[in-house]
């Protein structure tokens, strides 16, 4: 066959029309060095125009300060809309309403309402405050009651590890949006089939509140495995990063690359928004977003110039 009788191939990551919404995650720094890592990925993702921007709480609410410190510092010094996560584990009722109440003072409108995980001292089994909130679905309707914040919640598609069954999740998702939760934002997972059949079930349960995918580039392969849970890691996926732990070169490549190629699959599928979890590092995300279309606004640029 020549080259004139050869069909035109469109390459397999031509750009996309740029048509996405994007959000990252973000957690408070531990020391000077993290908080100037911390805000150069800030700074470098900042002209991508993020929807928002959300800062996690540490398990047992051990980074409350840390957090609020950054969310603060976020609403004061940037044009960026602030999420803070907050949780159920470790205050009271009335501990969590002074902490909104903060919040709202300091005009953050956009809490991320978790139960949490439970500290290390309850051997990783979550035992309700006596006098706080029982779970994420009550913490939402307490926030919503105390301000008309914007929440979002945290959803999973392939099951919480500690979930009853598939339904109970379910179930325990319906009532968090019932509760007042304006969309939730999904564990990370590594299928796009995984997320689309868990979007069905969600619709077929009469849940219509938006479910944002968390996108999780790979930062380290081993780190991954231990953090997935219920998450099923594909064998395709595991063989691309096989080697590659040692190498961070071409680790962060490929993981652009196979996050993008997630991304793709999803947008294909009618996804428009998604949410990144950064790690505190830009470079990935970044790329990322290049590989799908988005570029930097001008005029962002041009006042931060």
């Amino acid at each position: 066959m020549t080259s004139a009788q050869r069909p035109a191939l469109a390459p397999a990551l031509g750009c996309l029309p740029g048509d996405i919404s994007v959000s990252f995650e973000f957690f408070p720094p531990k020391t000077e060095k993290m908080e100037e890592q911390l805000w150069d990925a800030i700074t470098q993702l900042a002209p991508l125009a993020p929807s928002f921007v959300s800062v996690t709480y540490g398990a047992g609410g051990s980074t409350r300060e840390r957090t609020h410190a950054t969310v603060a510092r976020l609403a004061a010094e940037t044009n960026l809309v602030p999420a803070a996560h907050l949780t159920c584990v470790g205050a009271s009722k009335g501990e969590i309403d002074e902490i909104a109440d903060q919040y709202w003072e300091a005009g953050v409108r956009h809490i991320v309402a978790l139960r949490g995980d439970p500290p290390p001292s309850q051997g990783g089994v979550f035992t309700p405050h006596p006098e706080g909130y029982a779970s994420a679905a009550d913490l939402v309707a307490g926030l919503k009651a105390r301000h008309d914040f914007d929440i979002s919640v945290a959803a999973y598609p392939e099951v919480h590890p500690e979930a009853a069954s598939a339904q109970s999740d379910l179930d325990n998702l319906k009532r968090k949006i019932d509760a007042g939760a304006n969309r939730a934002i999904t564990q990370f997972f590594f299928s796009a089939e995984a997320y689309f059949r868990f979007l069905d079930k969600t619709q077929a349960a009469g849940i219509t509140a938006p479910i944002l995918p968390g996108i999780m580039p790979v930062t380290s392969f081993a780190a991954i495995r231990r953090m997935s849970g219920n998450t099923e890691i594909p064998v395709w996926l595991e063989a691309m990063f096989e080697g590659l732990d040692e190498r961070p070169g071409p680790r962060a490549l490929v993981a652009a690359v196979a996050a993008a190629d997630l991304c793709r699959n999803l947008y294909e599928g009618g996804v428009r928004d998604f949410h990144f979890y950064t790690l505190n590092r830009a470079e990935q995300a970044y790329a990322i977003c290049q590989l799908l279309g988005l570029r930097p606004k001008l005029q962002e640029l041009r006042e931060s110039a």
